[in-house]
């Protein structure tokens, strides 16, 4: 009896354990969360404020770490990111011709070899003389000259008798160089009027029919002073064809000459007027205006090239007027000279495009018809190919 009342304490001490256990689980699941202590933290380190970073430039922009400190001198402004040109340094003209020789003699060996081919024969009877003289009025040497010259040569061809190969060639240089007439003033006038008050530059223009090359002379024209030590402002009065005066002015940069210009179509008696003007504020020592490529047969044209001409002697005298020819025109441009000169007062003849043609008797023909001299001639398409012009020199070029 005892035994069984024993086990059942047990069974219900053992029930009420297990109930307590459920109760207070169920308690725990009940009660919230406990609250998280607030943390303090630490006062955080003094920072130092840094000063704004320079500005950056092109690759360093990407760079973080600090530059050095700069002075102003070494910052480069965006304004200034692109640094000026160059100025392109011409070709010294003393012995231009000489240096080019080569490339003029290429051009013009029919004249000369022909010439000493033909008095080097045996007998020289009346049929070679004819040659000769056929030979001297295809290189537009032209008809008054050639028959002199022929002249000469007979006679002194008789005189010398046996005739060695040096002793023709020497022969024939010298009479061709007095034709060319190595007594002409081939100076250009392009010097400062110093004496005057203000100092006044010397004025040149160039004038030319279109097609001629006159604006690529102008700038070529434009190195050979700088090349010489001139100081040179341009005039761009071409204002009647489109791009002449961008032409110019891209030339005069190369060298550092300033371009004056108006508007297009606009009076190119007010352009050149207004470069003599500057030339004159700026202290320049030559002002350069390339006028209008007229066609010669214009009346009209022709007379705007008169206004031209009594505008800019508002300011003094004109120095040169320079008559640009083609080369290879021939007889045509003589036709052309003869019109300009009645305009203007021609004082020099420019032959362009004298590489390219056999026919260097034009030198001889133009000084004939207009009595002026040949002082620069073009030579091919190279900056630095305009050279004064020299009897001498180009003679040896002819006879190879």
């Amino acid at each position: 009896m005892e035994t069984v009342i024993l086990a059942v304490v047990i069974a219900v001490v053992a029930v009420s354990a297990a109930a307590g256990l459920v109760v207070t689980g169920r308690r725990r699941k009940q009660l919230p969360a406990p609250k998280a202590q607030p943390q303090i933290s630490k006062p955080a380190a003094p920072t130092t404020v840094q000063p704004p970073a320079e500005p950056q430039v092109g690759e360093d922009a990407a760079v973080s770490a600090p530059e050095e400190r700069r002075t102003v001198e070494e910052v480069v402004l965006p304004a200034q990111a692109e640094a000026a040109p160059e100025l392109e340094v011409p070709e010294p003209t003393a012995g231009r011709l000489i240096r080019l020789r080569s490339r003029l003699a290429r051009s013009q060996n029919t004249l000369g070899k022909g010439l000493l081919s033909l008095l080097s024969r045996d007998r020289l009877d009346e049929d070679t003389w004819e040659e000769i003289e056929e030979l001297l009025l295809t290189a537009d040497v032209g008809v008054q000259p050639t028959q002199e010259l022929v002249e000469r040569l007979r006679t002194r061809v008789k005189v010398l008798g046996t005739r060695t190969p040096d002793e023709l060639r020497g022969l024939l240089r010298e009479e061709l160089v007095a034709l060319i007439d190595p007594s002409l003033d081939r100076t250009l006038h392009v010097a400062r009027h110093d004496e005057e008050t203000p100092a006044r530059p010397a004025v040149l223009l160039v004038v030319g029919v279109n097609g001629v090359g006159k604006t690529t002379t102008s700038g070529k024209l434009a190195r050979v002073l700088v090349a010489d030590g001139h100081t040179v402002v341009l005039g761009a009065a071409d204002t009647f064809r489109a791009a002449a005066a961008d032409q110019l002015q891209t030339w005069g940069e190369r060298v550092g000459a300033r371009t004056v210009r108006g508007p297009e179509a606009g009076d190119p008696a007010s352009v050149a007027f207004d470069a003599v003007k500057e030339g004159i504020a700026e202290g320049a020592d030559t002002v350069l205006v390339d006028t209008a490529g007229r066609l010669h047969t214009k009346t009209g044209l022709m007379d705007e090239l008169g206004k031209v001409k009594r505008v800019v002697e508002k300011h003094g005298p004109v120095d040169e007027v320079l008559l640009v020819l083609d080369a290879t025109t021939g007889q045509n441009g003589l036709v052309q000279a003869k019109v300009f000169a009645e305009v203007v007062d021609i004082t020099g003849i420019v032959l362009t495009k004298l590489d390219g043609t056999a026919k260097g008797g034009i030198v001889v023909s133009v000084q004939r018809q207009l009595g002026v001299p040949v002082k620069l001639i073009g030579l091919g398409e190279g900056a630095d190919d305009l050279a004064p012009f020299e009897p001498g020199a180009f003679v040896d070029a002819l006879l190879g």
